[in-house]
């Protein structure tokens, strides 16, 4: 015991220190004690006042002894300060210090929940009401931006594909298409799907058509059909056996007949590279571009090859586009014949004068002239079939009605109905009492107009005179008939519209101030065309103007139309292409010229016979895609059926990027005019000629 008490003893201050701070304010009565003990106790209830409770960085009271020593420190070394705790490791977490009202808090919130939970909807929507009663704007408008988000539901996510594609009904532009394809996975799904691009090309009015029209539908069988016919067995098809003929002759094969040559083309590795090609797969999709370049190729775009028709100054008369050929017919007596590229193909040389009317169907060629004569052209080989006599003055119009019968209107007043396999005249169509400018056809009946001022409907199976139509103050330039409506134009300046089945006169289409010598007529619109330079549109509904267009400063010399734009040639030599819903010009199609002389146009190309330089020009526009083997690519748009998915994002960026390219090369391009009469001179002058370009 002494050695507890004794004044040696390290600890015994610090613990007598520590039992006053902590027990003296709750002693009531103190422990006796003796001798050092009560002095130094007395000393402390002296300075006694409340002090903090020890903690590690407290420092010892300086009421305490002084020089009492650390047991821990050295007598002769400083005082180090206190170890700092150890920094938490990655597999210990640091002591979380939370308050207690935090955890107040979680506990009503959940209780709360609780409570929600236990509701019914009508009281919870209730007590959501209330909640938002007691909300400002700034609470509301960090709910609403809570809320908004997860009210959101992906439509293509929950309905089925039927009703995704009713939705994609109501859209209309192909950029939303793409834009949407990003959204997610399974809009790209919806939307790559062919029954969307079905719908898209209904809402442009792409109509599919029998064949594939994204390119050449030449099937890779068609190439050498005639060679290998008469070699497959009787009882199959050539279509279902062109991927199992075999082309390696057979024991049993004689190679050295007549038909040895046709084999060994069979045999060669170009035919059979031919064979293998895959055939072009038609989808709604590459329907789509396809026709989307083309539209936008008429708008800004085209290709344009330039020939020179005549080396002098030649009036043309006719013009003809067809699938195979482009008929060009002058003044001089020539009919010339093209391709559809505009290559020269021959002349038809056989009338001794001007050539005012001719009517294509197929290889066959029908034309009539100054000469009175109605001749009959194979346009495959150039030869004249017949020479049809008759009539005792200029033919001034020919329409056929099928492939053995065409008719011919002359300014010796009558009609003259021919067979063409024969040569022979069927009948005489006689009654107009002046020249008879103008004729059209529809199934068995032809309707006539003649400078008499009247117009006649005939029957051409019987050959009778049906109906007159008398209403006209002034000769008939122009007539259209579609088996519904007949329309006249005059140069009284009035467009007449009659009914076939009686003859009557439904209304009087006034607005033009001269002749009115174009006239077109499809579905329920008429497009007119006078020598005012003026283009009208007219609803064959309600016989009211749709459009009036102030198309050109001269007269309208060509006048064609179809459902999407108006082509119209003018005097003024300027041909103009616009748009036949909105009536806006589109633009212009060529560089002014000094005359145009015809324009007829097809869907992909067009053809502009112009006066350039006191000479007479042809002008080839093409409007259509460069094909695939051209661009040296499989499908850049990813727009067949086996496109790749992630290809589609880029179709407008890449239909843009090949508009704006093609454009580019129609604008700087060197246009080479092609004498047409340099096919008849020789070959080597003709390379020279073409050689030496002539800038447009």
């Amino acid at each position: 015991m002494e050695s507890r008490s004794g004044r040696n003893h390290p600890l015994e201050p610090l613990i007598d220190s520590d039992d006053e701070l902590f027990t003296a304010g709750s002693r009531t009565q103190p422990t006796p004690v003796s001798g050092r003990h009560a002095s130094r106790r007395k000393d402390s209830a002296r300075h006694s006042h409340p002090k903090p409770p020890l903690t590690p960085n407290t420092g010892i009271p300086s009421s305490l002894p002084q020089n009492i020593p650390n047991p821990l420190i050295p007598s002769a070394a400083p005082a180090s300060p206190p170890t700092p705790a150890p920094s938490p490791t990655p597999h210990q977490r640091p002591t979380q210090w939370t308050a207690m009202s935090d955890s107040i808090e979680d506990t009503i919130l959940q209780d709360a929940r609780l409570m929600f939970s236990r509701l019914t909807v009508t009281e919870k929507e209730a007590w959501l009401a209330n909640i938002v009663d007691n909300c400002d704007n700034h609470l509301l408008s960090y709910l609403h931006q809570l809320v908004s988000p997860r009210l959101k539901k992906d439509p293509f996510l929950a309905l089925p594909n039927e009703l995704c594609f009713r939705i994609l009904e109501f859209v209309d532009e192909p950029r939303t298409f793409v834009r949407a394809s990003r959204v997610s996975r399974r809009w790209r799904e919806v939307l790559s799907d062919d029954q969307a691009w079905k719908t898209l090309c209904e809402k442009h009015a792409y109509r599919r058509m029998s064949s594939d029209s994204s390119g050449s539908t030449t099937s890779p069988f068609s190439t050498a059909n005639h060679i290998f016919l008469d070699q497959l067995p009787p009882s199959t098809s050539p279509v279902q056996n062109i991927d199992t003929v075999s082309f390696r002759p057979s024991s049993s094969q004689n190679l050295s007949g007549p038909i040895s040559k046709d084999t060994s083309f069979l045999k060669s590795s170009e035919y059979v590279r031919i064979l293998k090609r895959p055939r072009p797969k038609s989808s709604h999709r590459s329907h789509f571009k396809h026709k989307y370049l083309v539209e936008a190729a008429w708008r800004k775009g085209g290709q344009m090859t330039a020939r020179h028709i005549t080396p002098d100054q030649g009036v043309v008369t006719s013009l003809h586009l067809t699938k195979k050929y482009i008929v060009v017919a002058l003044d001089n007596a020539k009919i010339h014949i093209f391709n559809t590229k505009g290559d020269h193909q021959r002349t038809l040389a056989g009338h001794v004068m001007g050539v005012w009317a001719m009517v294509p169907w197929g290889d066959i060629l029908v034309s009539g002239g100054c000469d009175r004569d109605v001749r009959v052209w194979n346009m495959a080989t150039g030869a004249s079939v017949h020479t049809l006599r008759g009539h005792t003055s200029t033919v001034r119009c020919l329409k056929m009605s099928d492939a053995s019968t065409a008719i011919s209107g002359s300014r010796d007043t009558t009609l003259r109905i021919w067979d063409i396999p024969s040569g022979t005249c069927r009948a005489i169509l006689m009654g107009h009492q002046a020249s008879v400018r103008c004729l059209e056809i529809h199934g068995d009946l032809v309707v006539s107009g003649s400078y008499d001022t009247t117009a006649k409907i005939w029957s051409i199976s019987s050959g009778q005179c049906l109906r007159t139509l008398h209403g006209h103050f002034s000769q008939i330039y122009a007539i259209a008939f579609d088996g519904v409506k007949i329309a006249t134009g005059s140069l009284d300046t009035s467009v007449r519209i009659w009914n076939p089945n009686d003859g009557s006169c439904q209304a009087i289409l006034q607005g033009h101030t001269s002749l009115v010598g174009q006239l077109q007529m499809r579905g329920t619109t008429l497009v007119t065309g006078g020598s005012d330079g003026s283009v009208r549109v007219w609803s064959l509904n309600s016989y009211s103007p749709i459009h009036r267009l102030a198309a050109h400063d001269n007269s309208v010399t060509s006048l064609q139309f179809d459902d999407i734009r108006i082509v119209s040639g003018g005097s003024d030599g300027r041909v103009k292409i616009w748009d036949l819903k909105t009536g806006g010009l589109i633009r212009e199609l060529s560089q002014p010229a000094e005359a145009v002389w015809r324009v007829a146009f097809e869907e992909e190309r067009s053809v502009v016979l112009a006066s350039r330089q006191t000479r007479t020009v042809m002008e080839v526009w093409d409007f259509a895609p460069p094909s695939e083997e051209e661009e040296g690519r499989s499908d850049p748009l990813g727009l067949r059926g086996g496109g790749s998915q992630g290809a589609l994002d880029q179709v407008m960026a890449d239909v843009q990027n090949e508009v704006v390219a093609r454009e580019a090369d129609a604008d700087g391009e060197n246009v080479d005019m092609v004498d047409a009469y340099a096919a008849g001179r020789g070959a080597g002058e003709q390379e020279r000629e073409s050689s030496m370009g002539i800038r447009m």
